[in-house]
């Protein structure tokens, strides 16, 4: 499921359409050194779907080393940009504490963004997922998560270095 979710493009700028589908045509091969070579350069530049699907290379250790903090990161930056995959999979790591402190209310917030902005079988997951995390969560929690995304709207890029803060500090 998630592997589908990581190879769905969608529709992005042509500039970096091309990119980005040699990067995802590389991590269907296998060839996961190349396509997380091919998904830096477009996260540098802040394609927020190459910052979600390097994200999640980072988190598996597919091409990268596995690190929770680099893929937290690169979630968030593709998250606050409003990319559903992204959002997603920053949710999970608040669920399981990986990378990031332990939220349940951060990570239904990302997850219930994720699945309002996706349609079919991915919209399902993400809910699914959602819900998953609403079942540990009291009424109180569940509709500040809800307040936290009702609220939320997407941010520009600004690179990490540029931005002078941490991304930790833009997802609250």
């Amino acid at each position: 499921m998630l592997l589908a979710a990581v190879v769905c493009i969608g529709a992005v700028p042509a500039v970096h359409a091309e990119a980005l589908g040699r990067a995802t045509a590389a991590y269907n091969r296998g060839d996961y050194v190349r396509a997380a070579r091919d998904l830096s350069l477009l996260a540098e530049q802040g394609n927020p779907k190459a910052l979600g699907l390097l994200g999640f290379m980072y988190e598996h250790g597919f091409g990268a080393p596995q690190a929770y903090e680099a893929a937290a990161d690169l979630y968030t930056q593709g998250a606050v940009q409003g990319n559903p995959f992204a959002q997603a999979m920053l949710g999970l790591m608040y669920d399981k504490g990986h990378g990031v402190p332990q939220d349940f209310i951060l990570a239904y917030k990302w997850l219930d963004l994720a699945a309002s902005r996706t349609r079919g079988r991915e919209r399902d997951a993400f809910a699914r997922f959602r819900d998953a995390v609403a079942s540990k969560m009291s009424r109180d929690e569940i509709a500040v998560g809800q307040r936290l995304a009702l609220n939320w709207t997407p941010a520009a890029f600004v690179p990490p270095v540029a931005a002078g803060s941490q991304p930790s500090d833009v997802h609250k």
